[in-house]
């Protein structure tokens, strides 16, 4: 059964960084086959597509809202999923989520790791 992990969230300051961290563990095949997506879901919202990656991290796609400020990378050696974010706004404030898939997420969730954009 796949499981995922998420941290690396906290309370940053607006125009603060945080990176993401998730790890992936118990894959039929090597994680290096499955392309990985972050998700985040701000209270009283519905969970949306951020950031996902190709299995071999050569492509990569955003949401309009995150782009030129997220950078979401791999590391299929170590079975891990970053999500660099940068330059934060209050509006990005949200629990987010990494999963496994490029157009839909096809794995049971995480716990999840909050981001609080705040001054």
């Amino acid at each position: 059964q796949v499981q995922l992990a998420e941290s690396g969230g906290g309370l940053v300051q607006p125009g603060g960084s945080l990176r993401l961290s998730c790890a992936a563990s118990g894959f039929r095949s090597s994680f290096s086959s499955y392309p990985m997506s972050w998700y985040y879901q701000a209270t009283g919202k519905d969970r949306e597509l951020v950031a996902r990656i190709t299995t071999d991290g050569s492509d990569t796609d955003y949401a309009d809202s995150v782009k030129g400020r997220f950078i979401i990378s791999r590391d299929n050696v170590k079975n891990m999923v970053y999500l660099q974010m940068n330059s934060l706004k209050p509006e990005d404030t949200a629990v987010y989520y990494c999963n496994v898939g490029w157009s839909i997420a096809t794995h049971s969730w995480g716990q999840g790791t909050q981001v609080t954009v705040s001054a």
